[in-house]
């Protein structure tokens, strides 16, 4: 039998003045965070410029995929010539940088929907309606309203909302299909599979629920998945679809061999050798050791008789360290891990310095644009490291 923590000596309970700190302190990240979005707004340096132009972010991506489909050439998305006409089309001026559209067909259903919405508004709706989806997907894992305060101080909601990203929707699903695992497994295949249109945070669940014996999540996700892609495939026409896997190759070069993005915002172990000069064979190396070490520390903790909270912290960093294509703002999905660490914390007492390094990542996700290198890579293993803590601390004792 596993002991809880707070059967541990020097484990401290929350106290109520201690929770309402918390609650004081995330309401007022969330505050300065809207602060600043609105002084970028009225400098001229997010959304509208000082000549009145439109700014350049990811959001345009999806905005002008969208019109190419209304426009009846959703195969069109995936040629970057045509998507980046779409683009400037879309802002109204021009402007050099590109912003590919990579994503699977299914996300087309998303941008046609959000193209038929004025560009403007288009974001503004899109922001509203994916944001409030994970700020309850954190309320119900912290199982407070502690987790909706922590929705909005969390650095990476600024950067996701500044960007007009779906990374509201990537940690939603993630957190869905986690938190309705034991209770409503097909819900949780539902939601596992709708990730299809980002596979690459996906990589790990098949393992885990093998490995676990989920079967009904795994056949719903499986089904679900196949389902979106022929829904798409229908709705699309398959030009659309091989439009999409010759572009794949096109993209990894550009990302992963050429750097065309910026090594140093890919927020991963490969971003970071590439960023501080290693070459790509070498960043692989250890990409590809970290992705194999990460699957087996999480099947294992899996296999292993601690809380729940901790398996499903372990899986969500477990996707984030496996991939290399992962940027700041899909590290909404950090912040899945920190609310099950929250609330273990909450119902048996917080670890000494735990909450000190919770903030500390925190801040390492905040500081990212000043750093010039992927710091969001430590707050992940930041992360990682208290939940390996709190998981062999818990075995020592059982």
């Amino acid at each position: 039998m596993t002991t809880h923590p707070i059967a541990i000596a020097n484990v401290g309970g929350p106290t109520a003045g201690g929770l309402r700190s918390a609650e004081q302190l995330c309401a007022a990240v969330a505050l300065a965070s809207g602060v600043f979005l609105g002084a970028s707004l009225f400098k001229g340096a997010w959304l509208i410029d000082w000549r009145g132009f439109a700014v350049p972010t990811d959001f345009v991506n999806v905005w002008a995929a969208g019109r190419l489909v209304l426009e009846g050439h959703p195969a069109a998305a995936y040629d970057w010539s045509i998507h980046k006409q779409a683009e400037i089309e879309a802002l109204g001026h021009g402007f050099d940088v590109y912003f590919g559209w990579h994503y699977p067909p299914p996300f087309l259903f998303v941008a046609t929907e959000l193209a038929r919405l004025p560009y403007f508004a288009a974001f503004a709706v899109w922001m509203a309606v994916t944001w409030p989806v994970f700020a309850l997907t954190l309320r119900g894992i912290v199982g407070h309203r502690l987790g909706l305060l922590f929705a909005g101080a969390f650095p990476a909601t600024l950067w996701n909302v500044a960007a007009g990203q779906n990374g509201f929707v990537t940690a939603a699903l993630i957190g869905g299909t986690l938190l309705l695992l034991d209770r409503r497994p097909v819900l949780a295949g539902i939601c596992l599979g709708i990730l299809i249109y980002k596979p690459q945070f996906g990589l790990l669940f098949p393992l885990v629920l093998a490995v676990a014996g989920y079967w009904r999540t795994f056949a719903t996700a499986t089904a679900v998945g196949i389902a979106v892609a022929l829904a798409s495939w229908v709705a699309f026409g398959s030009a659309a679809w091989v439009a999409f896997f010759q572009a794949a190759p096109m993209t990894a070069k550009a990302v992963l061999s050429d750097g065309m993005a910026d090594f140093a915002k890919l927020q991963s172990l490969f971003g970071l050798i590439r960023a501080l000069g290693g070459g790509a064979t070498t960043a692989w190396a250890f990409q590809i050791t970290a992705a194999l070490a990460s699957a087996a520390g999480v099947s294992i903790i899996w296999r292993r008789p601690v809380p729940f909270e901790l398996k499903a912290a372990a899986l969500a960093v477990g996707s984030l360290l496996i991939t290399p294509y992962v940027y700041v703002y899909d590290l909404t999905i950090l912040a899945l891990p920190m609310a099950f660490l929250i609330c273990l914390g909450l119902r048996t007492g917080f670890y000494p310095k735990e909450p000190a390094a919770l903030v500390a990542a925190s801040a390492c996700i905040l500081l990212f644009p000043l750093a010039g290198i992927p710091t969001g890579l430590l707050a992940i293993l930041v992360v990682a490291a208290l939940i390996l803590r709190r998981v062999s601390v818990g075995e020592r004792t059982s």
